[in-house]
């Protein structure tokens, strides 16, 4: 917050681009990156005499996405027309849902912040064209614009939010939640930069302990989680500053300029009653049955939040090792399988997972699919656990196995990594470094016991990593306490 003496108000408007084969009134593909204008028809573009006919695997996964959030989905939604002008809208007016949507109610709980933000509405809609302000491939295009209408049609669901968010960090958690529902749900592929995940965000301010909401200020299409987070950051500042000055702040609608990090004046506010909405004459009141929403209900997944709750209980994991490991649907289930491969240690499989697993992934830039299968990680974890390698071993094990797809006891074998439990030899390599360092042996005995860890690592060291790092402590230390040969 800018100032102390001021609370934010923060409700978001998210356009999810629905995950079909083809657009919510005909069947043109769904697809990104296609040559402008060439995912068209006469239905999409408006043509006079072409009629709308839903696309019924759209409707479910909005159904499919309601319940998930927990809201409540109505037996009879009607579409209506939104009219407004605008280049990238050939028909003149969207068809969207207003006065009778298809879900209200629901709750999203917040991964990091531990709040539960209601859910006002969802609602189905088409997408609009999208307007090119430079010539395909690169280039000016000085005082003109270019339309591309392959857009025109896409299904959206809108999800509209309470002003229940007091900050851009619950903001930026509750578009990454959303997000990662979506992904568990598989209801789009929620992609910023394609355009499958777009926010709105509506932001006021008010002093503290009042109870009216002040006058709220949109932020429209902003591309990015982080971006989310700087443009409310830049508008809470803003609307503060011009309280404080003695102006007021007016309802308009604002971009973001993420090079500069400001908001900026787009358009005075539209209200309701600008677009003209009423019912879609094409198209009757979408009915839907209770089997086929409870059909839709019982095909979901364990949801994310109920997925961490979960882990934390039956694997005994921290709440913030929960929340990594259930960051994806595919990262869940291969911690899972890897535990249930070492059932009597799921916390070390857990470290495993978020560490050397996570950190493989990043620098070869795979997904989970490709890391080491959850039986050989289980392996090696086990060996580890039995003595049969020590820590840093099993980590030279690991890379070995990335690159080679052997079994870890094999790799263990070839790299001669099999942990030492001879006390003969390990005794021998003390006596080694007890010769070689006479001057912390003598801190040692003259009751300096920190020095005790350094002549540890020197075993190890001198052991390739191969000893048994609590037989060396216990030889070691029984060695220095020996009385020194004159």
């Amino acid at each position: 917050m800018a100032h102390e003496d001021y609370e934010a108000v923060i409700g978001l408007e998210v356009h999810v681009q629905l995950l079909t084969e083809t657009k919510m009134f005909c069947r043109c593909p769904n697809r990104f990156g296609a040559a402008p204008n060439t995912l068209v028809c006469p239905v999409c573009l408006g043509y006079p005499g072409t009629l709308p006919v839903p696309n019924r695997h759209a409707v479910d996964l909005a159904v499919k996405l309601a319940l998930a959030l927990g809201c409540e989905v109505h037996p009879a939604s009607v579409f209506a027309r939104k009219n407004y002008f605008y280049p990238d809208l050939p028909k003149g007016y969207q068809i969207s849902q207003f006065d009778r949507p298809l879900a209200e109610g629901g709750l999203l709980p917040l991964s990091q912040y531990g709040k539960e933000v209601r859910i006002e509405r969802l609602h189905l809609e088409e997408d609009a064209g999208k307007l090119l302000h430079e010539a395909p491939g690169g280039g000016a295009l000085p005082g003109e614009s270019l339309v591309d209408f392959n857009r025109c049609g896409v299904p959206l669901v809108e999800i509209v939010s309470r002003p229940d968010m007091g900050s851009a960090g619950e903001a930026q958690d509750y578009l990454q939640t959303l997000h990662q529902l979506l992904l568990y749900t598989g209801t789009s592929d929620g992609n910023m930069e394609e355009g499958s995940l777009r926010c709105d965000a509506n932001v006021s301010v008010r002093r503290r302990g009042e109870t009216a909401l002040g006058t709220k200020v949109e932020i429209k299409n902003v591309n990015s989680f982080r971006n989310v987070a700087r443009a409310i950051e830049h508008e809470i500042g803003r609307q503060i500053e011009r309280v404080e000055s003695g102006g007021r702040v007016v309802q308009e609608t604002r971009g973001f300029d993420a090079d500069a990090g400001t908001t900026w004046l787009l358009r005075s506010k539209e209200e309701a009653h600008d677009y003209r909405y009423f019912p879609e004459p094409d198209l009757p009141p979408l009915v839907l049955g209770r089997e086929r929403i409870a059909g839709l209900r019982a095909e979901l997944p364990e949801l994310p939040w109920q997925r961490r709750r979960r882990f934390a209980e039956q694997y005994g994991l921290p709440a913030d090792d929960a929340r990594v490991l259930t960051a994806s649907r595919e990262l869940a289930d291969y911690y899972e399988a890897a535990a249930a491969a070492l059932p009597a240690n799921p916390k070390s499989i857990a470290n495993w997972v978020m560490g050397e697993v996570l950190r493989d992934l990043k620098e070869r830039r795979v997904e989970i699919s490709g890391a080491i299968t959850p039986a050989r990680l289980a392996a090696l974890v086990e060996m580890v656990d039995a003595g049969r390698i020590s820590n840093s071993a099993a980590k030279e094990v690991f890379a070995a196995v990335c690159r080679s797809g052997e079994e870890p006891a094999a790799a263990v074998e070839r790299l001669g990594l099999a942990q030492v439990s001879d006390t003969s030899q390990i005794e021998r390599w003390i006596e080694e470094v007890i010769e070689q360092n006479p001057g912390q042996v003598g801190q040692f005995r003259a009751g300096k016991l920190q020095v005790l860890g350094f002549l540890v690592g020197q075993v190890m060291k001198r052991s390739g990593g191969r000893a048994e790092p609590q037989t060396v402590q216990q030889l070691l230390r029984r060695a220095l306490e020996r009385e020194p040969v004159i």
